[in-house]
């Protein structure tokens, strides 16, 4: 198993291979040398000095200004991971949790947090030992950070709480009898430091960036499937239109579509109408506008998984304990309703592309079916994924203008971010039905076009396709074709499909 060094650089790719290749993720030496310093710096700060730092000698949000006995410095962090642990509704996915371990070890890595070396280290234990916190999706105002879903993720650390460890729940006092654990006694600043953080809005951010990825290329593949399904023109592709509005997205979009098109007999027959209606003529432009709203949001979450995001900051060097708001989730709360509104488009006009296909234009029969009338065909289809485009609507309205006042007025505009990244991962998971939905409508309208063939790559999918997925000859049950076609998607690897 290959080790990865936590140090100051890390990125989205970084990311995406420690978990793709299961990698261990070791605490480089700089990476301890600036913990070990961090924290021996706050430690001399709270002997010599009796000035009210917040959260450390001094209580939290409107209890700021009432003073902490020294003799309570540490029960004060042990209380406040357990107060702060009120999460609630679903669980979040382990994929995120997992994320959310690796950003707060990176967080904390800088030394700007005051934590104990052993604090971090046994961070580093839960993820390599595959200790995963059960964390709950709400909770979080996206500002403070993600306070209860990082208190759920840290209180394991005192032994608290619960886990999943080799396929199992358990409490995390089990964990740490079986694996010979002691609980950590966290000191002065450590629990304020592990429960703020804006980890939970980050994690869910960088999956949904991976998958989004995926899922533009996807939907780049599946379209070009229906232009031939629908017998649509490639005029609209054509380098010079997207060379006078040049948008990178869009370029993008037109090119790979025009390379999946290549040898195709489809594309390169006889076309009857003058123009297609936008769905099919103006993918350039809506899939290439998904892609830099993608690029846009991968470079904010770029430049957050290299932040320190706890509060107050300590900086040794400048001799200096500031209070602010790095914690403040508002960056990341607008770039994840921004994305969200980005792939529930790519939602929407996938949609109107299977409504197209099934319109029984272009010489293909109504809804797709083989004896129309007898059988209703994918009629109902067409149905489902407009049910799913109308939730992912739903799911579109901004989190990000939205603020509840909290802690007696002292947190009094918040960012809503955590909401933001659960609604974005309901968008990204309908799309996979949605996609689905298309990608069998799609198949079937090329199969009517036979003998005619399209391009050897997209023959080279339905091929794979009709593995999971075969033609729809009479009425059956297409739940099970969404579910089959969904798992495909699923699976869905790029290389495979363009050799």
């Amino acid at each position: 198993m290959k080790n990865f060094y936590i140090d100051k650089d890390l990125d989205i790719a970084a990311l995406y291979l420690i978990i793709k290749e299961n990698m261990r993720v070791v605490l480089s030496e700089p990476a301890r040398k600036r913990i070990k310093k961090g924290r021996g710096y706050l430690d001399r700060k709270l002997r010599d000095s009796a000035a009210p730092v917040y959260g450390i000698n001094t209580g939290f949000g409107s209890l700021r200004n009432i003073a902490i006995d020294k003799k309570s410095y540490n029960q004060l962090q042990i209380n406040a991971l357990r107060a702060h642990a009120c999460g609630a509704g679903d669980e979040a996915p382990q994929d995120i949790v997992r994320l959310m371990l690796l950003l707060k070890i990176q967080s904390l890595s800088y030394g700007n947090s005051g934590v104990e070396l052993a604090t971090v280290e046994r961070l580093v234990d839960f993820y390599n030992n595959g200790v995963i916190p059960i964390v709950y999706e709400q909770g979080s105002l996206g500002a403070s950070g993600d306070l209860a879903p990082l208190s759920h993720l840290c209180l394991p650390l005192i032994a608290e709480g619960e886990v999943l460890h080799k396929g199992k729940r358990k409490s995390a006092a089990l964990l740490h009898k079986e694996l010979k654990w002691k609980p950590l006694a966290l000191k002065a600043k450590e629990g304020l430091a592990l429960l703020n953080g804006t980890q939970f809005m980050s994690a869910y951010g960088v999956w949904l960036i991976i998958q989004a990825q995926k899922f533009t290329c996807i939907a780049d593949t599946i379209s070009a499937l229906s232009i031939d399904g629908f017998n649509a023109k490639s005029e609209p592709f054509d380098k010079l239109i997207h060379k006078v509005r040049p948008h990178r997205g869009q370029a993008e979009c037109a090119e790979f579509i025009t390379k999946t098109l290549k040898g195709s007999e489809l594309s390169n027959g006889k076309k009857n109408d003058v123009q297609d209606p936008y769905s099919f003529r103006c993918i350039p432009q809506v899939h290439g506008a998904a892609k830099d709203v993608i690029r846009h949001t991968g470079a904010i979450f770029s430049a957050e998984i290299i932040s320190v995001t706890d509060n107050p900051l300590i900086f040794p060097d400048e001799d200096k304990i500031l209070s602010g708001g790095n914690f403040h989730g508002h960056p990341l709360s607008m770039a994840l309703d921004y994305l969200g509104i980005a792939l529930a488009n790519l939602g929407n006009i996938s949609e109107r592309r299977t409504y197209q296909l099934l319109s029984g234009q272009r010489g293909l029969p109504p809804f797709l079916a083989k004896e129309p009338g007898l059988n209703t065909g994918l009629m109902i289809l067409q149905y489902t994924a407009a049910s799913v485009v109308s939730q992912n609507k739903q799911f579109a309205s901004p989190a990000s203008i939205d603020s509840i006042v909290s802690s007696n007025g002292q947190e009094d505009y918040v960012s809503m971010g955590a909401n933001a990244a659960v609604k974005c991962y309901r968008i990204i998971q309908n799309l996979k039905t949605i996609f689905a939905i298309e990608l069998i409508a799609a198949a079937q309208a090329i199969q009517f076009r036979k003998p005619a063939t399209t391009s050897p790559p997209l023959e080279g999918i339905i091929r794979q396709f009709r593995k999971s997925v075969p033609f729809i000859s009479s009425d059956r049950q297409l739940s099970l074709d969404i579910e089959s076609a969904v798992k495909f998607i699923d699976d869905w690897e790029q290389p495979l499909f363009l050799r």
